[in-house]
């Protein structure tokens, strides 16, 4: 599936699949170290609707989220793993702290983030629920997560 370059390119796939009356589902999140709770995640979210958007949050993004030692992998090793699995209708990177922008452009039909997150917790909630969107919060598997990974390994 492809990886969007910039928001233009991923606006006219959008715009081909509402043309097409196709359901648009949309997510973000860092995916620095993919593991069994991103899969599960992302597998549970391509199945609410026709496609699954991922916005993929940029390296001077993660390090201002998560501290200056991330993110592990690069941001197009990140954006290119994302696209590549087979749930995904596309990914595009971000630069902001958060996806607010993105899924003003996007218009998603559903927002999803995981079970970790609280509805009122999820950015662009208001702004799709205003439109008749769908926000909802998907499952969450306890004890996998890329900081848990990157701890482990430190203790070696």
């Amino acid at each position: 599936m492809p990886a969007c370059r910039d928001r233009e390119a991923l606006l006219a796939l959008v715009s081909q699949w509402r043309r097409d009356s196709k359901s648009i589902v949309f997510t973000n999140g860092c995916f620095d170290l993919l593991h069994q709770g991103h899969i599960a995640y992302l597998t549970e979210a391509a199945q609410l609707g026709d496609y699954l958007v991922v916005g993929v949050n940029s390296d001077q993004s993660v390090q201002r989220l998560k501290g200056p030692s991330r993110p592990i992998k690069d941001e197009e090793t990140r954006l290119q793993i994302i696209a590549a699995l087979k749930p995904i209708g596309a990914a595009v990177l971000f630069e902001e702290d958060t996806p607010l922008e993105l899924i003003k452009v996007i218009k998603p039909d559903i927002l999803v983030k995981g079970g970790d997150y609280k509805i009122d917790e999820i950015v662009g909630a208001d702004f799709v629920t205003q439109y008749g969107g769908e926000v909802r919060q998907l499952s969450f598997l306890p004890g996998h997560s890329s900081s848990s990974i990157i701890d482990k390994i430190k203790s070696f």
